[in-house]
């Protein structure tokens, strides 16, 4: 059985799966005058000056903890750091990785109705309470939860079971793109047995989840074009082609009625789930009705698959589209040019070059000529219809097995903590192809926070009661539970 609710009798056998709980609600208050000034020192991956102001306060908070902390620098200093610390016990046969993530997703702070994105608001009571602001979960909340499972361990006198490192990066929300120098360039230092990933959403009905792996991403942008200047829409409507329209059209035969990907190939690259792994996601009770009603959703995609299936598949999303205004900013316009950002999840089998290929190729046969930077105007004239494709470098998938040595040693100490999902994968992307590919060692992703967390939207917020748990899981894990 994959999904734990572990017998009473375990339980008296491991009273000390009980004791970090007990230390995290004596000292709540503590917690929340150290992490809402974290909170408050806005993290957009692409804003360096931020980030390292960052990186300095959680020096400071690591320092006060005597982990040794220090920055692992890119070779010409430009790069963010990696913020690096420590805790060594003697006589230790192992050593693992802790790893979270302190940049945060871009804010459009008009969007937010709570509170602005970096002025962190407490809001509600009891086991309901939360805490409003840009990165309250997505991931300085497993920056804070790694340091406050600190404070629980040495308050209780215990120590973890192997040698410790902290990592935390400064841009993953930018796709990483300095992690594998980064890794290479201090390849003893971050030398392990395995890394542990706190990032992620517990599961929709409630548990912590374990997963063994996580999707990749790519993202581009299309952005097709009418008029080389806009066109009153009542002198030249049913005339001049509309790039809102064709847009929309040409996204639309991207995927079918029931959201299945309908670009050739596709799907064709896919690593099939082993027997083992489609047994864990049988074993999950799916989310799926009550996450439809949650959500207002008279209809899920997927032709009939579940949430937990759908993950597991290669994805393609609209991020956002724009062409001209809408609202009280509308106007009878045919727009010069409509954009839409794509975000294509890719799993294990799947290259970012092939997909990307795969979707420009499927644009060239709507009968679009298809450049990488502005056309000109006589490329105007020569196509009858012209796109331009950008995109980000993306990454691929990774995944732990589920029978590897590492990961059944996390499983074993979650399952004696009490209930929670294991999974092959997680929906959500990070670059842990790159641990394995630099550094040779598996990596395993700890998903904590509160499922309806807005994470990378506006109103992001942490569920208090998802903290105080996580900090307790996280205490116990490095104590193999």
């Amino acid at each position: 059985m994959l999904r734990w609710l572990i017998p009473l009798f375990v339980l008296l056998a491991a009273p000390a799966a009980a004791e970090p709980r007990a230390w995290v609600d004596a000292n709540r208050q503590a917690i929340l005058d150290e992490y809402l000034p974290l909170l408050a020192i806005p993290n957009v991956a692409s804003n360096r000056a931020d980030i390292r102001r960052n990186a300095d306060h959680i020096m400071a908070m690591m320092r006060r903890r005597d982990l040794n902390p220090r920055l692992l620098e890119s070779e010409d200093g430009a790069a963010p750091p990696l913020i690096y610390g420590e805790w060594l016990v003697p006589g230790a046969t192992r050593t693992h990785v802790i790893y979270a993530h302190y940049d945060g997703q871009p804010v459009t702070a008009e969007d937010w109705t709570v509170t602005p994105p970096f002025e962190p608001r407490l809001v509600g009571e009891g086991a309901e309470a939360r805490i409003y602001a840009r990165s309250a979960s997505d991931d300085k909340a497993g920056v804070m939860a790694i340091l406050a499972a600190i404070d629980a361990l040495r308050a209780e006198g215990r120590q973890p079971a192997f040698n410790l490192r902290i990592v935390f990066e400064g841009e993953e929300e930018a796709g990483s793109p300095n992690l594998a120098a980064l890794l290479r360039r201090h390849r003893d230092t971050l030398r392990s047995d395995g890394w542990i990933i706190v990032d992620g959403p517990a599961h929709q009905s409630g548990p912590p989840q374990l997963t063994l792996g996580v999707r990749g991403d790519v993202n581009m942008e299309v952005t097709v074009y009418g008029p080389a200047r806009p066109l009153h829409s009542g002198h030249y409507g049913n005339w001049a082609p509309n790039p809102a329209l064709m847009l929309a059209e040409l996204l639309a035969s991207m995927k079918d009625s029931t959201g299945r990907v309908t670009i050739p190939g596709y799907y064709d690259d896919a690593v099939p789930l082993t027997e083992a792994e489609r047994a864990a996601i049988a074993a999950v009770p799916p989310p799926d009705e009550r996450l439809r009603a949650e959500l207002g959703l008279g209809w899920t995609e997927g032709g009939g698959a579940t949430l937990t299936e759908a993950i597991n598949l290669p994805s393609l999303n609209i991020n956002g589209m724009r062409s001209a205004d809408v609202g009280a900013n509308s106007r009878n316009v045919i727009p010069t040019q409509a954009t839409a950002a794509l975000d294509l999840r890719l799993v294990l089998g799947n290259t970012p070059d092939r997909q990307v290929q795969r979707v420009i190729d499927h644009i060239r046969a709507q009968g679009y000529g298809v450049l990488d930077r502005e056309p000109t105007m006589a490329e105007r004239r020569r196509f009858e219809r012209i796109a331009r494709v950008t995109r980000e470098p993306g990454y691929p998938a990774e995944r732990t097995p589920l029978d590897h040595p590492f990961a059944q040693r996390l499983a074993q100490a979650m399952r004696a903590q009490g209930e929670f999902v294991l999974l092959p994968s997680l929906g959500g992307s990070l670059p842990l192809y790159l641990i394995r590919q630099e550094r040779g060692a598996p990596s395993v992703t700890v998903a904590l926070w509160n499922h309806d967390n807005n994470q990378h939207a506006e109103d992001e917020n942490l569920r208090l009661e998802n903290l105080w748990r996580g900090v307790a899981v996280i205490a116990n894990l490095l104590t193999d539970g």
